[in-house]
C-alpha cells in the first residue's frame, strides 16, 4: 500500500463552470500516488478530459485547489508545471525532423547540445524507434507519431505525464500494441501517469485505478478488478463492461445479499450494492460470461435460474453470444465457449439460464 507520503496530485474541492450555472467538474477531490497510472474514464461530457485539462493547466478552476508535489500550480502557467503532456493528435511540429520534435521540450529549457543528443537518442530507443530520427513526421505512420509525440513527453524526464485519449486515431490493432506500449514504459520508469480515455477496455488493460466520472463527478474510483467485479452503482457496472439488468422488486436483505422477486413468483438473489428495502424497486446486474445456459428445466437448477428460450446465436471463433428471451418480454445476453455452447442451441431452443448469487449485483434503479 502507498502511504499519505506518496500522493503527487492532489485536487481538493476543485470545481470548474463555464458560464458559472452548469459545472464541468463539481466537487472533485481526488489524490495521485507517486508512479500511479491513473485513468480517467466516462462518456463524453463526464467532466474527465476537463480535470485533465486544469491539471496541465489549459483551463483553470473555478474553486478549490490543484497541489502537484505539495506546491499549488493552479494559477501556475502550463510550461511552469513540467508536465509531459500528449494529446490524440500528436501536435507535432511537421517542418521539424523526428528528433527535433523530441528535443524541442530539452531546447526550450536551456539544455546543452550535447544532452539533448543523449536523452533523445534514449528516448527514440524507449519508443523502438532508434533509427528513425531524420524523417519527418509526414513520412511515419499514425503509431510512430503517437510514439514520438510519447518520446517527447518523457524526454525531459518530467515526474507527470498526461495523456488525452492518445490512441483513439488509431486502428484496432494498433491501439491494443500501443496500449501494452504505454503500461510498458510506466513500469520501466515509474513514472506517474493520468490517462483518459472513454474506451473501457483500454482502461482496463492499463490502469492501476480507475475513476469513472459522470456528470462532473467521480462516481467510483478503484482498481479494473474491482470496477468490473464489484461496481457501486448501476452506472458504474453498466459503462464499464457488459451488463444485463433484470427489474424487479426487493423482496428481502440482509448486509450482503439481496432477494429481488420477478413475476411469476420467482425470487433471484444477489450481492447487495445500493438497493433499498423490501418493497422498493431494483435492477439485477449479471456479466454474460457469468449466465450458465443449460437444456432441462430451470426448477431442476434451484435459486437464480429461470426459463429462457433462445432468440439468437452469433458465432465469434472463440466465444458465442446467445441472445436469450426471458419471461415478460425481457432480453438478456450470455457469453459461452464455442465448443460448448454449439451444441443444441439452437434458434428456438428452450434452455435454463443460472448464475450463482455472487457474481450478480442489486441496484437501485435510476442511472
Amino acid at each position: 500500500m502507498r502511504g499519505q507520503d506518496d500522493t503527487l496530485v492532489r485536487f481538493r474541492g476543485v470545481e470548474k463552470s463555464y458560464d458559472g450555472q452548469r459545472y464541468a467538474v463539481r466537487h472533485l477531490d481526488l489524490d495521485i500516488a507517486r508512479g500511479e497510472f491513473l485513468t480517467l474514464l466516462g462518456p463524453s461530457g463526464s467532466g474527465k478530459t476537463t480535470t485533465l485539462m486544469m491539471l496541465a493547466g489549459f483551463e483553470q478552476p473555478t474553486a478549490g485547489e490543484i497541489l502537484l508535489d505539495g506546491r499549488p500550480i493552479a494559477r501556475l502557467p502550463p510550461h511552469k508545471r513540467g508536465i509531459g503532456v500528449v494529446f490524440q493528435s500528436y501536435a507535432l511540429f511537421p517542418h521539424m525532423s523526428v528528433a527535433e520534435n523530441v528535443a524541442f521540450p530539452l531546447s526550450v529549457r536551456g539544455v546543452a547540445r550535447s544532452e539533448q543528443a543523449r536523452r533523445v537518442e534514449r528516448a527514440l530507443d524507449m519508443v523502438r524507434l532508434p533509427d528513425l530520427g531524420a524523417r519527418r513526421p509526414s513520412q511515419l505512420s499514425g503509431g510512430q507519431q503517437q510514439r514520438v509525440a510519447l518520446a517527447r513527453a518523457l524526454v525531459f524526464e518530467p515526474p507527470l505525464v498526461l495523456l488525452d485519449e492518445p490512441l483513439g486515431a488509431l486502428d484496432k490493432q494498433l491501439r491494443e500494441e500501443m496500449q501494452l506500449e504505454i503500461r510498458h514504459i510506466h513500469e520501466r520508469l515509474g513514472v506517474t501517469m493520468v490517462y483518459v480515455t472513454h474506451d473501457q477496455a483500454e482502461a482496463l488493460t492499463m490502469s492501476d485505478r480507475i475513476a469513472v466520472f459522470r456528470d462532473g463527478a467521480i462516481r467510483q474510483l478503484d482498481t479494473p478488478q474491482a470496477l468490473y467485479e464489484r461496481p457501486t452503482d448501476a452506472f458504474v457496472a453498466g459503462f464499464v463492461g457488459e451488463n444485463n439488468r433484470i427489474a424487479g422488486t426487493v423482496a428481502e436483505r440482509d448486509e450482503d445479499m439481496t432477494a429481488i422477486a420477478l413475476g411469476g413468483g420467482r425470487r433471484l438473489w444477489a450481492r447487495q450494492a445500493d438497493a433499498g428495502g423490501p418493497g422498493s424497486p431494483a435492477l439485477l446486474s449479471v456479466r454474460p460470461e457469468r449466465i450458465a445456459v443449460a437444456a432441462g428445466s430451470a426448477d431442476d437448477l434451484g435459486e437464480n435460474a429461470l426459463p429462457a428460450t433462445v432468440a439468437e446465436v452469433i458465432y465469434l471463433g472463440d466465444h458465442v453470444r446467445l441472445r436469450l428471451a426471458l419471461e415478460g418480454g425481457v432480453e438478456i445476453t450470455a457469453k459461452r465457449p464455442a465448443a460448448a455452447a454449439m451444441a443444441g442451441l439452437a434458434p428456438g431452443a428452450q434452455v435454463a439460464v443460472a448464475w450463482q448469487p455472487e457474481h450478480a449485483v442489486a441496484f437501485a434503479p435510476g442511472d
